[in-house]
């Protein structure tokens, strides 16, 4: 019997050892911000970190608003992770504030330190985004990244355009949340940055799996959660977030947490995938999806019987203690 428990002790201790050693290299590039489900994305990848399955090499930040850069330095630090790379955009989209992520950056005790210990206080004082990418990608093996864009495609054409070789050694597959597959309307990450998307869309070397508008308008994430799931803690950064987004109670579509869901664990049938493809963006911001059996792009498909057990992976990830 001491045997057998040693034997079982030592299997366990080399699955985890595999596990480990082979999480996914992402990086998130974000519009945080702009919707609560960047938050929770976020979350997510530190859940998975956790767990063995992902390793966050670095976070860039589309939103071109003061705030966004120092809300993900909260959720990093918050997380044990504070020494994640964050990059930021210049010149960029949606300036607007936006509580969500302000209140929980500049949130003080009475004491005048911050609730949430960061080190970013201004996005002006980050680096650039694309600086951070090349940085980043340049260190890691070829073929070995992966990219989650769950915002406009702003810094990823920025990117292309700068170093298109970088990207085809490094990179391969692209998440992201855009689009509305297989017709709808336009949807806001790609509207927001039409000719940035095109470029991205048209030119990226590696596949991109889309999960569209519908997959997340598909499921909510539910208010339920974020007031008993999240209460492992006193004061939690992105259920603060989530609260001050909009006023509770609400549910809201889980977008952005898809992407990351298929990038991390593209084998658990959370998702079908459709026939290979190209997309093409029109003049509207549409993703007009195209059949072609040498297409390296496709399209997240979320069945019925996929739902409920998806939902429940999102919100699990999404607020497991740290």
């Amino acid at each position: 019997m001491v045997l057998l428990r040693l034997v079982l002790a030592a299997a366990l201790l080399s699955a985890g050892t595999v596990a480990a050693a082979s999480p996914v290299r992402l990086i998130f590039d974000t519009d945080i911000g702009n919707d609560v489900d960047d938050a929770l994305a976020l979350a997510m990848i530190h859940a998975l970190e956790s767990r063995g399955e992902a390793k966050l090499l670095a976070v860039t930040v589309s939103k071109d608003n003061k705030y966004a850069a120092p809300f993900v330095d909260v959720a990093n630090t918050f997380y044990g992770r504070g020494g994640i790379p964050i990059g930021v955009v210049r010149n960029g989209k949606t300036p607007e504030d936006s509580p969500m992520i302000r209140v929980p950056a500049e949130r003080r005790n009475p004491d005048g330190s911050y609730v949430y210990p960061h080190r970013l206080t201004d996005g002006a004082r980050a680096p650039d985004a694309v600086a951070v990418l090349r940085r980043v990608l340049e260190k890691e093996d070829d073929g070995s990244v992966v990219i989650v864009m769950v915002g406009f495609s702003t810094n990823l054409a920025r990117l292309l355009s700068a170093d298109p070789d970088l990207v085809k050694r490094k990179v391969r597959l692209l998440s992201a949340m855009a689009g509305w597959f297989p017709v709808g309307e336009p949807e806001y990450n790609v509207k927001t940055d039409i000719p940035a998307a095109r470029q991205v869309f048209r030119d990226w070397p590696s596949p991109i799996v889309f999960s569209g508008f519908e997959i997340g308008q598909a499921m909510l994430f539910p208010a339920a959660s974020i007031e008993h799931d999240f209460a492992w803690v006193p004061n939690h950064p992105v259920a603060e977030a989530y609260r001050n987004y909009m006023p509770m109670p609400y549910d809201r579509p889980v977008w952005d947490l898809t992407a990351v869901l298929y990038a991390v664990r593209p084998d658990r049938n959370y998702f079908s995938l459709s026939a290979p493809g190209t997309v093409d963006v029109d003049e509207q911001g549409r993703t007009v999806f195209t059949a072609a059996p040498d297409g390296r792009r496709r399209y997240l498909i979320l069945g019925e019987q996929q739902k409920a057990r998806t939902l429940e992976a999102l919100i699990l990830l999404a607020s497991q203690p740290r």
